[in-house]
């Protein structure tokens, strides 16, 4: 059947979100026609919202709405280490367990030459640049996925870091090969966190 043209751009819009197929984004759109025009101005203007003001942590790369995150404004966490996550989701799942109290640091990534995607695509200078300004920093924990593109981040990491006397530890291998992080239940994640490895 074809739909209206408005239906069809709406459905075209939903289908661009991640693991949503044409059915499922089709089952939305006709949801937000169901939807009061209040709700779906509000929707609306919840997107924009979130687009417009959510940027990232001039201090590590963590998502917020001032210049630096709260994570980063808090004295009262460990300042001298920084766990090295991939993307903003990680920090959310490893804080959400409350073991580490640390700081952290988003790459935006990790290294992949077959995407294109080398050192200077990620937040690494920004990194070097913060460990060099604040030498309370006595350890970094490098928490990038256990994928290929992961280890091989984490080895790069370690070999720019290592000659400024910081000691570099992995999360231990309590994260199964190939999965993220975001999908780990708390108990694997705890483990994984307490039984970092130096690399």
């Amino acid at each position: 059947m074809k739909y209206p043209e408005p239906i069809n751009k709406l459905i075209e819009s939903y289908s661009l979100l991640p693991g949503i197929g044409i059915k499922t984004a089709t089952r939305m759109a006709f949801y937000t026609l169901g939807m009061t025009e209040t709700s779906v101005k509000e929707f609306a203007d919840n997107l924009v919202s979130a687009k417009t003001n959510i940027h990232s942590c001039i201090i590590c790369g963590n998502i917020t709405t001032e210049d630096t995150c709260e994570i980063c404004q808090d004295a009262t966490r460990d300042q001298s280490t920084i766990l090295v996550v991939e993307q903003v989701k990680d920090i959310i799942a490893i804080d959400d367990m409350n073991t580490y109290n640390g700081l952290y640091h988003v790459l935006g990534g990790v290294m992949s030459p077959v995407d294109g995607i080398g050192p200077d695509d990620l937040n690494i200078k920004l990194l070097i640049n913060r460990l060099r300004e604040h030498s309370e920093v006595k350890e970094l924990i490098i928490a990038t996925n256990a994928t290929p593109e992961g280890e091989s981040t984490a080895q790069y990491l370690a070999k720019l870091v290592k000659p400024s006397g910081i000691k570099v530890t992995r999360l231990a291998h309590g994260l199964s090969v190939g999965s993220d992080i975001e999908y780990a239940d708390e108990m694997t994640l705890k483990s994984a966190v307490l039984g970092r490895r130096e690399l």
